[in-house]
């Protein structure tokens, strides 16, 4: 059997920045584990897979380890791959996961994700978390994943966190966040239980960072950056209980995976 593959760097203007995902074109679900194995070849920290339902596409993303809800970049590549590779002429995408309905659209030179606002509510600082960040945040938030806010950007490039301990922690993963010095706000994303010790571009995560934000900075609109060693850059808009990311994406492979 053969299958169509992309890697394309989401997030990104040029290749080598932003988060790469794989994107895995289906005619029809495959097993689970032959997913799973793939996505452990490919050794990114997404694998996206879609299948073309004619008036949409149902998607799922795996992890070298594990199936996850949702995933942002790996979301904007596959718009990249559905508009510029498959031809696709409408304005929007529709995307049916297990996170609900999920729309991409055309703005103007980037792709706008649509996704479901996540709710946040404020927790105590654990004595894991502390010792894998390596440093106590001001205050702790929690959703899906934990989102630890400190007071400088300077403290979000110094951190080296300990995976192992962080890995312990029962959420699917840890935001650190803080003030941005060119952008309204800055993060880092830890994965380890998922098997991604540090994620270079988390659209997802903005679905919570965004609630977190807006209220401490009384604005709908704001700019992110992810500050990993990829680095990326995300424009993020609160509507209602949907947050808008918008960001580029850019071709860096095309190929056949034979199994």
């Amino acid at each position: 059997m053969k299958l169509s593959i992309y890697q394309i760097d989401a997030f990104a203007e040029d290749v080598f920045k932003g988060n790469p995902a794989a994107v895995c074109l289906l005619e029809e679900w495959l097993p689970d584990e032959v997913l799973q194995n793939i996505a452990l070849e490919n050794n990114l920290s997404e694998t996206v897979f879609l299948v073309n339902r004619g008036e949409t596409y149902e998607i799922r993303w795996f992890t070298p380890v594990v199936e996850v809800d949702l995933c942002g970049h790996a979301t904007l590549a596959s718009a990249y791959v559905i508009y510029e590779i498959c031809g696709h002429k409408d304005n929007e995408i529709v995307f049916t996961s297990r996170s609900g309905e999920l729309t991409v659209r055309r703005k103007e030179l980037m792709l706008e994700l649509d996704f479901p606002v996540s709710d946040i509510f404020q927790c105590e600082i654990s004595d894991d978390m502390k010792l894998g960040l390596g440093k106590e945040p001001l205050e702790v938030w929690r959703s899906d994943d934990y989102i630890a806010v400190f007071e400088s950007e300077s403290d979000i490039l110094s951190l080296a966190p300990d995976f192992s301990t962080l890995a312990k922690l029962e959420c699917r993963g840890i935001s650190v966040t803080a003030p941005g010095e060119k952008t309204d706000f800055v993060s880092r994303f830890f994965a380890p239980k998922c098997g991604v010790n540090e994620d270079p571009v988390t659209g997802s995560a903005h679905c919570e960072l965004m609630p977190y934000w807006v209220a401490r900075l009384g604005r709908n609109e704001l700019s992110a950056a992810q500050l990993s060693k990829r680095g990326g850059m995300l424009q993020c808009t609160l509507s209602g209980k949907r947050v808008l990311i918008s960001g580029k994406a850019v071709k860096y492979l095309e190929g056949t995976i034979e199994i």
